[in-house]
């Protein structure tokens, strides 16, 4: 398990490099539990889109192969090793094309999960679990994209992502910690969390 604090900010790109590889370590044995629901929202196709959105639904084109699980697997195995060379930028490429394809797997698991309810549980339910492993994946790629940001002295790409995955996987998961931790270092936010044990209870004396 990789901990946020192994990576430096700014002025070495060395430790950022050994940073994310750790992480992509640390995230490849990761599953979310079937409870919980860091599910993108459907948006209009008409809205402008944003890159740094998950929730934008795009096409895969051929540059990112099918549209699937191994698809998004063989982005960020490529962005693994252009991480190991210190390409940053395209390993940052590779992050957010993953994180794309991710999304769009999620979307589209959730869609028949909804049209299947009621219809056939065990396909609505199986389609839901689906929709679940790759918004995690999606995540995942969130935040290596963000550590990547980090390492290319872009703070103001980084912090939008890392609250996303805030958003996603609620503050209390470990991945939620993790990307808070990095809004910490970065300095856009100035209280740990968790909160020290002695400033999380108030105080039961009165006088």
């Amino acid at each position: 398990m990789v901990h946020s604090g192994t990576v430096c900010l700014l002025r070495s790109t060395a430790p950022i490099a050994l940073a994310v590889l750790a992480a992509l370590t640390w995230l490849q044995p990761l599953r979310v539990q079937a409870q919980q629901s860091p599910l993108p929202e459907n948006r209009d196709a008409a809205d402008p889109l944003d890159p740094t959105d998950p929730n934008n639904i795009r096409p895969a084109t051929s540059d990112t192969s099918l549209l699937s699980i191994a698809g998004g697997q063989r982005l960020m195995s490529e962005a693994n090793t252009a991480v190991s060379s210190q390409n940053y930028a395209l390993a940052a490429q590779k992050f957010q094309e993953s994180r794309q394809v991710f999304n769009q797997l999620s979307n589209f698991y959730q869609q028949l999960a909804t049209a299947f309810s009621g219809i056939d549980n065990r396909l609505s339910d199986t389609n839901r679990t689906k929709a679940l492993e790759t918004a995690q994946m999606r995540d995942d790629a969130t935040y290596l994209l963000a550590l990547v940001h980090r390492a290319q002295n872009k703070p103001e790409l980084a912090v939008p992502l890392l609250i996303q995955i805030i958003r996603s996987q609620q503050p209390t998961r470990d991945l939620g910690k993790k990307a808070y931790q990095q809004l910490l270092e970065l300095g856009f936010v100035d209280v740990p969390y968790p909160r020290p044990a002695r400033d999380a209870q108030p105080s039961s004396s009165t006088k």
